[in-house]
């Protein structure tokens, strides 16, 4: 999710700016302000006790910035702050800065927008003058808390975080006891050292109870008490059922929900081929920068072939790493078609028979095994968000916007410049070029498939975005910038939002500082942040193949726990939009002499300024939504062709079928060539233009 990220590494306070001052009662700041020096009194944050250390042990690095193990069981799933499962009137707060900083905004991985002070920033931050401060959440009935994973504050402009805090509980709100260490103390766990990084802390004893509380002890001394977190707690049996129950995560199908490493994916596709050998194919499109191959699972009634009429299609997961829910689905998707296959399911049955459908779970597997080794809780925002080489895959590809604008402008498409199967830039292909290994295999991927419709799924938000991701104006932010086919990547868009079970959930909040809901949850992908070089863009131009944008969650990399309920969510999206391959026309442009069909003939639709082209059997298939079309095909050596295609409302796709007669010069050329003799007709046309002559 979201192509630009801010870095303010180069801002970051020197680790000597990070200790905190404990000897003074005041600091005394400058702050210039119009050219007046404004001098300001705040009292200084009180000084805590002895750090004392939480399970499991932390070190202190001679920086003085705390470093946990970076591996640890957390034992319990999280409550679902990051997840919203939480809602807003769960959490309270002792007081807050502001609305955009109040409680609700307390969640693990809560992204603000690029100004603060708005309705959505990025933590919960406790006013300056309050001396005791706390987060509390509700978790609605008794549970087991185990522990709490805490951030600072996301901003571009400030530097907030917690360095230590206490916890409490309580059953009532009224009542409440401490966490307390073996000595009989209370616990003073050590917390941020920077504002992203998760930090993990496990309580001495788990404590059974109804709330919990987060009491910032120290922070950084230049800010404020800010913090994002999500807690740890495992559910608890009610005998006398005095609680309502919670919703429960869960699914009906019999599938394996779980993280899967490389090596566990790998079985995995393994078990659904050999389950279903008959409708499965697992191939390689190449390898990432650490060796790691790009599986694909291929599932069709004939598996390994291209059948003429039979169009392809693609779901692409993982390109960036941490991103994690998209290859789970995936990995679920093909279990449920071989499964469902088996069955018998109708639905199932005619979606492999008329379709060949191809999955890429993994993208990016150097940055999934990263994000995997750190945990879903303790992988942060951004890390294994980027291949091993350090490179952002979504900004990868070539960028084909500029030169077809270009060539627009300069009044040179499509007679001179063609608005399809735009070719890769000189500078694209020199041996210094920084493209990444993962990027080239699934540019040779898409040269060898025809494909027609795919998606690429990725984690973070809840909208669906469709091209064009980059804007037009150099330098835009943001801008609407829509494709000649906007219909019809609107119509796949709203297909997928509309059968998604959370983006149709009315009574859910933005995931982060944009509420997508309010546009159906769809967006077109540079009115929402600009990505120059994304892979929707470069599929639409440099082949016949249409894609938009999943974010499919929130959360990045949800814990196990989730995957079933998220399984729920997207199944029927899934399946639905696979089928909307079949919307628009197909058919086959055939030589009219011979019947073979032509390959690379372009299919041109009046007033739909982006063409497509034939496989090589000669057939096609061009997105539309209904309405009735003027369609030409063309090839070179041939006369061209045009008919009316009528697309209805009814399931398609509408057959739209061409012959092609060859041009006097071609046949001449193809006769010559082969000896013949000439035919009397042909005989008869090259006297006229001799005589012409």
């Amino acid at each position: 999710m979201w192509g630009l990220l801010l870095a303010v590494t180069a801002f970051a306070p020197s680790p000597s700016t990070k200790a905190n001052e404990t000897s003074a009662q005041h600091v005394r700041l400058r702050v210039i302000k119009k050219k007046k020096i404004i001098v300001k009194k705040r009292k200084k944050l009180r000084q805590p006790g002895p750090l004392v250390t939480a399970r499991p042990l932390v070190t202190t690095h001679p920086a003085k910035t705390l470093t946990l193990p970076e591996k640890q069981e957390p034992g319990c799933p999280p409550l679902g702050l990051e997840s919203l499962r939480v809602s807003d009137s769960q959490l309270e707060a002792s007081s807050s800065q502001s609305f955009g900083l109040g409680a609700h905004r307390g969640r693990l991985n809560i992204q603000s927008g690029l100004e603060d002070g708005d309705l959505y920033d990025g933590a919960w931050c406790a006013e300056q003058q309050d001396t005791e401060p706390w987060l509390q959440v509700d978790a609605k009935g008794p549970v087991r808390f185990s522990g709490i994973v805490t951030q600072g504050r996301n901003s571009v402009w400030r530097y907030d975080w917690v360095t230590s805090f206490k916890v409490q509980f309580s059953n009532d709100s009224q009542t409440w006891w401490k966490s307390r260490n073996s000595t009989g103390e209370d616990m003073v766990f050590p917390a941020n050292s920077d504002a992203e990084t998760p930090v993990l802390n496990l309580l001495p004893e788990p404590q059974v109870a109804r709330f919990i509380r987060l009491l910032p002890q120290t922070w950084f001394r230049e800010g404020a008490p800010c913090l994002r977190a999500e807690i740890l707690a495992c559910p608890v049996s009610d005998p006398n059922d005095l609680f309502p129950e919670a919703n429960k995560l869960g699914s009906s199908d019999s599938l394996d929900f779980r993280h899967h490493n490389y090596k566990a994916m790998r079985k995995l596709m393994k078990q659904v081929n050999e389950q279903c050998p008959n409708i499965t194919r697992i191939y390689s499109i190449g390898k990432s920068h650490q060796g790691l191959k790009l599986y694909v699972m291929e599932m069709s009634d004939h598996p390994g072939e291209h059948e003429l009429g039979e169009p392809e299609v693609r779901y692409v997961a993982g390109m960036h790493g941490n991103e994690a829910l998209g290859r789970e689905l995936l990995l679920l998707l093909m279990q449920y078609l071989c499964h469902e296959f088996l069955r018998g399911d109708p639905r199932v049955t005619r979606l492999l028979t008329e379709t060949r459908i191809h999955l890429l779970p993994s993208m990016n597997p150097d940055g999934y095994e990263t994000a995997y080794h750190r945990g879903s809780e303790l992988v942060g925002w951004a890390e294994g968000r980027w291949t091993y080489q350090g490179i952002d895959l979504n900004h990868n590809f070539a960028d084909l916007n500029t030169q077809l604008w270009y060539a627009e402008d300069d009044g040179l498409v499509p007679h001179t410049v063609p608005n399809h199967h735009l070719p890769l830039p000189a500078y694209y292909t020199l041996p210094n070029a920084t493209v990444a290994p993962e990027t080239w295999a699934v540019i040779k991927w898409m040269k060898r498939i025809p494909f027609v419709l795919s998606a690429n799924l990725h984690g973070g938000e809840l909208v669906v975005s469709y091209p064009f991701d980059m804007t037009r104006t150099p330098w835009a932010a943001r801008e609407l910038t829509p494709t000649p086919d906007d219909a019809v990547f609107r119509w796949l868009s709203t297909v997928y939002a509309g059968t998604n079970r959370a983006m149709q959930d009315t009574d859910r909040r933005p995931c982060h500082s944009q509420d997508f809901s309010l546009h159906g949850n769809v967006i077109n992908g540079a009115d929402w942040h600009t990505v120059p070089g994304s892979m929707n863009d470069f599929s639409y131009l440099h082949t016949n193949c249409f894609e938009v944008t999943v974010e499919l969650s929130c959360d990045k990399f949800p814990h196990e726990k989730e995957l079933p309920q998220e399984w729920e969510n997207n199944r029927d999206a899934l399946l639905t939009y696979l089928e909307q391959v079949r919307m628009g026309i197909t058919g086959v442009v055939r030589d009219k002499d011979t019947e073979l069909g032509i390959a690379d003939a372009v299919i041109a639709v009046e007033g739909i300024n982006h063409d497509v082209t034939t496989a090589w059997g000669g057939d096609y298939w061009r997105l539309l939504t209904p309405g009735d079309y003027v369609v030409t095909a063309s090839a070179e050596g041939y006369h061209t062709a045009k008919q009316h295609c009528q697309v209805t409302f009814e399931e398609g796709p509408v057959p739209c079928n061409f012959l092609l007669t060859k041009t006097p010069k071609q046949r001449l050329r193809e006769l010559l060539a082969a000896g013949a003799k000439l035919p009397p007709d042909l005989r008869r046309r090259l006297e006229r233009l001799r005589g012409q002559k």
